[in-house]
Order: structure tokens, then C-alpha cells, then sequence
């Protein structure tokens, strides 16, 4: 009798534990926390995951102890602001995170200019050989257009991890390294070949009556139904605290301009809302000139010329003099990221520099000729090789003509024909390739534009 009451007791202890462990188990941060991981520096910090219902999940950071109990199979915690530094051991319940860091986290995404790897760049040797940095630190979103959990880990900068990780993504993490002096997380999620309504809550596209048809009837499958890649690859990092987002996309929509002038900021809007976060910086490449047939190339780095212009806290790097006229990928990634970055150092962390090339102001007509002014000329403008390129002209008639053009006192330009004695517009490398040759003193380009827009 003392002998089944012994093992009675054996079975009863054995049980206990294995529910502790299945307890303990069942506690599951987010994949975006684990050893390595880069914590936003500055605002309060969401930390959260998975666990059996009613469960109490408790985290401990620094100095720091707060707990939460799980519902609907999900916990969320908040860490006060932090100060940039590290690495240091994160606790959440019996769970134990090693190495992480805290400063600046950045998204890198879009489609496949943005996956293009640091490998596969100009100069590619250099930068992969010169790239170890344990304070850069590195997590990619494995590709997918199904939701299902995130496989993936941070990993310290070096060569074995950087070689297929974004080119430009990394290319500004290392400028904003250089300048900041504290860690940087670069998470990158993207596509290849992907529309931005892939990168598009249903939500968001719903509430938009110009874009709701989308769902009724979607005109691509895969990878490009809407919202799908929003739902895989977008919502199941958030609410991780970030900085920011870079994002280098366009060309899979630029058979549709004009409807991108809507969708992108519609788009970034989703983004922001859903992140809980306000209208974090969001900072994107313009498309790089490239010989595109069937696309509409000027018209669609207007939509994004337009995007920096009319939407909060965003700016846009150009790129029209790294393109390659019959590839659409450039190699050319580094003055991308580095532009990027000139963005982010102004906008976000106050450095008094120039971010963006010359922006069109306004046009007056001088009897034969249009006089443009121009913002951002960082004390004036300046011409590629000598000389600009790329301008044409026209009349009342609508029959744009080369025209030539010219500097003037340094912060407006002249443009002119002989054959168009009443101009009315001007348009400046508008067409899908041209190669930029209007600067500013910083070295920054101007994007194409036109001053009869639409």
C-alpha cells in the first residue's frame, strides 16, 4: 500500500512539472526577440508574443520589471524609453535573451532593388570585406505571400551575414553607424517583382474607394494579390518599436502612374496607423532611370516626387544618375543607401545638412523664355559635365521640343528654343532613361519633373 501511494505521489509531482514546463513553454515572445535583437532607443518599447491563456508573462530588462497577463493567446508588455547602449540580457519569465543592444531600428523594404544583396553591388568585394561591426546588426524576413511564423534571427554584422542581406539597406545602416555612433537594427522585408497593393492592408485598400476594386476583382495573382505580403511579411513585426522605414519600389506598379499617386501614400498611411507609432519617417528611393517599354517611367517618379512633397514626414532619394539603361537593377547601391541615410540624418536626427537634390519651385515666362527656381540648391546649382541635358519645351500647342538651357545666378535655370517663341511648360528628363545632369552644390540630383502636371 506504501508503495502505490509512493508512486500515487511520483506521478502527481511528475505532472506537476511537465504542466510548469508546458506553461513555461507556452510563453513565446515574438520572433524579433531573441538573442542579438536591437530595442528602439528613446520611446517606449513594446515587447510581446504568444502564451496559454491567463498566463503571466513577466519581462525584465535593465532595471526595468513589468508583467502582463495573456488573452486571446497574446501578451504585450512596455518598457519605458531607453538609453542606446549594450548588450544586454533580456528576461521574460524562465526565458533568457543574450546580446541585445539598444538604438536605432530601421524597416528595408520593398521590392526587388531592395533585395538586391550587397554581394551582388558595385564594388562588392570592398564592402563585403570591410563590413564587420557588431553593433550593425542584421534580420531578415524570409520571403513568403502565405501567413505562416517568421523563421528568422538577428545576426551581427560581418562578411558571412551581410553578402545576401539588402545592399541599400545596408549601405545606410552603415552611414547611420558612422554618424550616430550607436547600434543600428536593420530588419528587411522584401519582394521582388511585388505592387505596393501587395504591401497593403485589405483594410486600407477597402476604406479607398479608388482602390477597393482590387478586392472584388484582383489583376494579379501570387505574390501580387493585395495585401498579402502585408499579411505575411508586414503586420507580423508590429508593434516592434522602430525608428523608421526605407522602402525602394515603383517599378511593378509603373504601368498604373496615376493610381499610385494614391496607392503609395495610402499605403505608408496603413503603415503608420497599424504600427501605433504616429507618422514615423518613411524614406524611399525614386525610381532610377531605366529603358522600360510599355511603362511609365517620368509619370511614376512624379507619383513618388509627389508623395515627398504633399505627405508628413517623408523624403525621397534621387537617383537618376546611377541608373543602367537597359538593366533594371542597378548596381549602383551604395549612393542609394547613402542618400537615404542624408535623409534620415536631416529629417530624423537633426544634423544641419543637405538631403535632397534641387526641387522645383515655380515658373515664370521673360518673353522667350521660361525661368525655373528651385528649392534645396544648397547654395546653388550646378551642371553635370558642363552642361544640362534633358530639358524640353513647349507652347501653347502642347509639342515639346529639345530645348537648351542654363544656369542662372546660380538658383534658377533659363530654358529656351528658337522655335518656340510663346512658351507655356517645361519638362526636364522626361522620359524612362535619361541620365540626371541638373545638381546642386551637396552633389545631390534633381528629380525629373514637369510643370504642366496634370
Amino acid at each position: 500500500m506504501a508503495k502505490i501511494k509512493h508512486i500515487v505521489l511520483v506521478s502527481l509531482a511528475v505532472l506537476l512539472i511537465l504542466s510548469a514546463l508546458t506553461a513555461c513553454a507556452a510563453v513565446k515572445p515574438n520572433v524579433l526577440f531573441s538573442d542579438g535583437a536591437v530595442l528602439q532607443q528613446g520611446m517606449r518599447v513594446p515587447v510581446f508574443g504568444t502564451a496559454s491563456e491567463g498566463e503571466k508573462v513577466t519581462v525584465k530588462f535593465q532595471c526595468q520589471t513589468v508583467s502582463a497577463i495573456a488573452h486571446g493567446g497574446y501578451w504585450i508588455v512596455h518598457l519605458e524609453p531607453l538609453k542606446a547602449g549594450g548588450p544586454y540580457t533580456m528576461k521574460i519569465n524562465d526565458l533568457e535573451l543574450k546580446n541585445i543592444l539598444v538604438g536605432e531600428v530601421w524597416i528595408c523594404s520593398g521590392q526587388s532593388n531592395m533585395v538586391w544583396p550587397v554581394s551582388k553591388c558595385d564594388n562588392a568585394e570592398a564592402a563585403v570585406k570591410s563590413s564587420a561591426d557588431p553593433m550593425l546588426r542584421l534580420f531578415t524576413v524570409p520571403q513568403s505571400d502565405r501567413v505562416k511564423p517568421i523563421e528568422a534571427e538577428w545576426r551581427e554584422c560581418r562578411p558571412e551575414t551581410v553578402a545576401n542581406f539588402s545592399g541599400v539597406g545596408y549601405f545606410f545602416g552603415r552611414d547611420l553607424r558612422s554618424s550616430l555612433k550607436v547600434p543600428v537594427g536593420l530588419i528587411s522585408s522584401c519582394v521582388g517583382g511585388t505592387p505596393a497593393e501587395a504591401w497593403t492592408s485589405r483594410e486600407a485598400l477597402r476604406a479607398d474607394p479608388d482602390l477597393n476594386y482590387m478586392l472584388k476583382s484582383p489583376p494579379r495573382t501570387g505574390k501580387g494579390r493585395p495585401a498579402c505580403l502585408y499579411n505575411a511579411m508586414i503586420a507580423p513585426l508590429q508593434p516592434y518599436g522602430i525608428r523608421g522605414v526605407i522602402w525602394y519600389q515603383g517599378e511593378a506598379n509603373s504601368d498604373r502612374p496615376m493610381e499610385y499617386r494614391n496607392l503609395f501614400p495610402t499605403m505608408i498611411n496603413n503603415w503608420r496607423e497599424a504600427w501605433g507609432q504616429g507618422n514615423f519617417p518613411f524614406l524611399f528611393a525614386q525610381l532610377a532611370p531605366y529603358a522600360a517599354k510599355d511603362r511609365q517611367w517620368p509619370e511614376t517618379c512624379e507619383a513618388q516626387l509627389l508623395t515627398s512633397l504633399t505627405v508628413p514626414n517623408t523624403a525621397m532619394a534621387v537617383i537618376n544618375d546611377v541608373g543602367e539603361e537597359n538593366d533594371i537593377h542597378p548596381k549602383k547601391k551604395e549612393p542609394v543607401g547613402h542618400r537615404l541615410a542624408l535623409a534620415a540624418r536631416a529629417l530624423v536626427y537633426g544634423e544641419q545638412i543637405e538631403y535632397s537634390g534641387p526641387v522645383i519651385k515655380d515658373m515664370k515666362i521673360e518673353g522667350d523664355k521660361a525661368i525655373l527656381s528651385f528649392d534645396h540648391v544648397d547654395g546653388g546649382l550646378v551642371a553635370r559635365d558642363g552642361k544640362l541635358s534633358d530639358f524640353t519645351i513647349a507652347g501653347a500647342d502642347g509639342k515639346f521640343v529639345p530645348a537648351q538651357a542654363e544656369i542662372r545666378r546660380e538658383r534658377g535655370i533659363v530654358v529656351w528654343s528658337p522655335g518656340v517663341p510663346n512658351p507655356v511648360a517645361v519638362r526636364y528628363g522626361w522620359s524612362n532613361w535619361m541620365v540626371g545632369s541638373l545638381f546642386n552644390k551637396a552633389g545631390l540630383p534633381a528629380s525629373s519633373f514637369r510643370t504642366d502636371m496634370p
